[in-house]
């Protein structure tokens, strides 16, 4: 599996000859596949997508013109029209010679929206070399960089941003993995129009194994002024000592950071462990996944948390009836939510193929009142994957869900790990 901005793709010069064949659409059942990626010029390894007026945009954290950071790319913001799967790139990353240093960033993340620009992290580059967050017009096709990380001496405003950003009163928040007071990850505040930015929160104020978090990761959501996201590790359980993750509330206007709950604090983590993607406010109650724990073969769980009390409920447990693979799914990502049902992907498990002994990824459906759940597509249907493997976070625009694959496609063969896809998904 690629292990994110650190995989690699075999070769630019191979994935571009990819370019050269047709990008029909595949529709395996309820998937069809819009555009698959070739490596280089158009870009590899997409992470998330958003739907801006009907186009959806998203980032690959390879590809592009650029390879003064990796052979394979640095990176690209493409668009995508999702009624004829036409693909354009934008933007490609550290693509002059001038940013032979990547100084306008490289290895983008996911994107968001706001006052007709884009805005996101990259987790490398910079003047520093440790990450950005950038403006990105898509009209003029121009790239601005608001911040580099490590501006401040020993990283006081945190470095390897992840998990994406989120806005609330034309304030964009988000965190770093690393950095801040005690190097051990932030939550940052930074005003789109200056680029000023302003740690909120640095993680593990109390000491090593950091009760209040450690490594945030997921990004933020916002709920009537108050920040709520998870840490990967940190908090007060965990058999191995360095904790199972948190989920937290921050102030935004204080800072003043709340742990609501420390995750594994029951045997054999069957409430989960650690919480790596974002969370949902749901009426009232806060979703999220666990990569690990739960109540069957350590695959992860869908969980629901009630912020008024910091009471957790375990709403589905993954790999329910393990043989040789996961049917149901293994490792789930983040959720979403259309007309009370919560859905999602997972990075591992569904049907297993020659190609993933261990399933490829799935995407499923969870009720979040009776706990059923049900696999709405395996991805990996063939020896090449061209479905896809893999999935990252859906995405519902006018009752189509759409995502992307982080590897796989028709071209995946072209690339060390796949150069990923661009599909739908119907219920």
């Amino acid at each position: 599996m690629n292990g994110g901005f650190f995989g690699r793709c075999a070769g630019a010069i191979g994935c571009a000859l990819a370019l050269q064949f047709a990008s029909t659409a595949i529709a395996k059942g309820p998937e069809t596949v819009l555009y698959a990626f070739g490596g280089a010029p158009d870009g590899s390894g997409p992470s998330g997508l958003i739907d801006v007026r009907g186009t959806l945009y998203g980032t690959t954290s390879f590809g592009g013109t650029g390879t003064s950071c990796s052979a394979s790319g640095c990176g690209t913001v493409f668009e995508v029209d999702p009624a004829t799967g036409a693909e354009a790139i934008l933007y490609s990353f550290c693509g002059e010679f001038r940013k032979k240093l990547c100084q306008d960033g490289a290895g983008p993340g996911r994107v968001i929206a706001l006052k007709g620009r884009l805005y996101g992290e990259t987790q490398l580059g910079g003047t520093y070399q440790v990450g950005t967050v950038f403006a990105f017009d898509p009209k003029t096709r121009t790239e601005k960089v608001l911040h580099s990380f490590c501006e401040q001496q020993n990283c006081m405003d945190g470095h390897y941003p992840s998990g994406g950003l989120t806005s609330a009163n034309g304030v964009l928040y988000g965190t770093t993995q690393f950095g801040g007071t005690y190097d051990r990850g932030t939550v940052f505040a930074l005003d789109p129009a200056t680029g000023a930015e302003t740690v909120l929160y640095s993680f593990c104020s109390g000491g090593y194994p950091c009760a209040d978090g450690n490594l945030p990761s997921g990004g933020l959501i916002d709920v009537d002024g108050t920040l709520y996201g998870t840490t990967g590790r940190g908090g007060t359980n965990c058999p191995s000592g360095g904790g199972c993750g948190t989920l937290f509330a921050l102030d935004a206007t204080t800072g003043v950071e709340t742990v609501l709950y420390s995750f594994c604090s029951q045997q054999n983590c069957t409430d989960g462990d650690e919480p790596a993607s974002g969370l949902i406010d749901v009426g009232g109650l806060l979703y999220g996944a666990t990569v690990l724990g739960g109540a069957h073969h350590n695959s992860g769980t869908v969980f629901a948390l009630d912020p008024k009390n910091g009471a957790e409920t375990v709403v589905y447990s993954f790999c329910r009836s393990k043989k040789a693979v996961c049917k149901d799914g293994a490792g789930p990502n983040g959720l979403i939510d259309e007309k009370g049902k919560l859905y999602g992907t997972t990075l591992n498990g569904g049907t297993a193929t020659v190609a993933c002994p261990s399933g490829c990824g799935t995407a499923f459906e969870v009720d979040p009142v009776t706990g059923a759940q049900k696999v709405l597509y395996s991805f990996c249907r063939n020896k090449l994957c061209k479905d896809g493997e893999y999935p990252g976070v859906l995405i519902e625009a006018k009752g189509t869900f759409y995502g992307t694959t982080l590897e796989g496609g028709r071209y995946g063969h072209h690339c060390d790990f796949g150069c990923g896809t661009v599909f739908t998904l119907t219920r």
